[in-house]
């Protein structure tokens, strides 16, 4: 696994000025992409004598955070305990790529993160299963990657679905085919995800023989996310970014070219050329949690709509309807549509079980200040 305590003092300075501390300006965590807003955001922990880092990863209560060491001025790598800032709901967790204020002085057994910074960005799933709670994979995202293989036929309906994930966090999406080397069509291919991409950006690259690198990393220059089913080629796209193999890679299966969840934890790895990248595991299941990520990422039917007749039409058998129409011209292919109900019914059911949940919130809030006041004699008001 990557450690950030291992990068060379060549790195070191390509991170950012080690001699910060004493006065020359830069941060030292600029490499990671601090911010003089961050730095705005910090200033009432550092006046409380805590330290800022970046988390590398986060394992069972505790995680790895890069920092600027107070004594040496150069970059670090801490255990710390994220307990204190833990959380019931998986949202507010602790999670690579958030920002955090670290208590190096918190006693044995190792440092505490005291506080999170808050996100401007944050990519979220629904977790697995029936229930509809929300997950966050990665915070402070700038640039989420969209990885599909194209040792497959790609599966436009799920690229459809990584999208959705990817505006709703806030950050900007990028397709990303890899594998080329082993398709003669990658062109065509790229034509068919474009038209399931409105508006993004879509790469053709191999990990392999370089193809499309050059473009990739000029498209990555922050902190970028890499999302994607597992034997798509996340961790292999990792390496050669970083210029070093700091992510095990596996073959995929060649019946049918899945993937063996080579990668188990979201890591951030410095890149050689500057800034960020966020492996992720490969998922099985990507729920929507929610929010305007469908309607960005079906822009196009999302445009049409607003040519109906009807402005509530439901694009059914209404007259006037611009998204039939174009259903039967051909304009609009019948699988995007299917796509676009699909995820747009996951979202409604996201909303209700939502408001089901915020409703049952309150009122066992108001169960719990009734039977206090009862038990005092006081009067119970609403």
């Amino acid at each position: 696994m990557f450690n950030a305590a291992s990068i060379s003092s060549d790195n070191l300075n390509n991170l950012g000025n080690p001699g910060a501390l004493d006065g020359s300006g830069a941060s030292p965590l600029a490499g990671y992409g601090w911010t003089a807003e961050l730095d705005e955001l910090f200033a009432p922990f550092a006046g409380a004598g805590l330290v800022a880092a970046r988390i590398v990863r986060v394992d069972r209560g505790q995680c790895d955070a890069v920092l600027a060491d107070p004594e040496t001025g150069g970059l670090r790598t801490v255990r710390a305990d994220t307990r204190q800032v833990g959380d019931a709901d998986m949202i507010n967790c602790p999670c690579t790529g958030d920002w955090a204020a670290v208590d190096l002085s918190a006693g044995l057994p190792m440092p505490t993160v005291a506080a999170l910074l808050p996100r401007s960005t944050a990519i979220i799933r629904k977790v697995a299963g029936k229930r509809s709670d929300g997950q966050v994979l990665a915070a402070n995202v700038d640039t989420v990657v969209v990885a599909a293989s194209l040792a497959a036929e790609p599966d436009l309906g799920r690229i459809e679905r990584f999208l959705a994930l990817a505006w709703e966090s806030g950050a900007e999406p990028l397709v990303v085919l890899t594998k080329a080397d082993l398709v003669d069509d990658a062109d065509f291919i790229r034509a068919d995800v474009e038209a399931a991409a409105p508006g993004v950006t879509v790469l053709v690259v191999s990990a392999e023989t370089g193809e499309g690198m050059d473009v990739l990393r000029a498209c990555t220059p922050g902190t970028t996310a890499v999302v994607g089913q597992s034997g798509v080629g996340k961790s292999t796209l990792t390496n050669a970014l970083a210029g070093a193999d700091v992510m095990a890679v596996q073959a995929a299966r060649a019946g049918d070219q899945k993937g063996r969840h080579t990668t188990t934890t979201r890591e951030l790895v410095p890149l050689s050329g500057g800034g960020v990248l966020i492996d992720t595991p490969g998922l099985r299941e990507v729920g929507l949690y929610g929010g305007e990520g469908v309607a960005l990422a079906f822009a196009d039917i999302e445009e049409l709509a607003e040519q109906c007749r009807f402005h509530d039409c439901n694009h059914d058998s209404e007259p006037g309807c611009a998204v039939r129409a174009a259903l039967a011209d051909g304009s609009l292919p019948e699988r995007r549509m299917e796509s676009y109900r699909k995820l747009q019914r996951e979202n409604d059911w996201i909303a209700s079980r939502s408001d089901a949940r915020l409703a049952s919130a309150r009122l066992k809030k108001w169960k719990t200040i009734t039977k206090t006041m009862r038990a005092a004699g006081g009067p119970v008001k609403r």
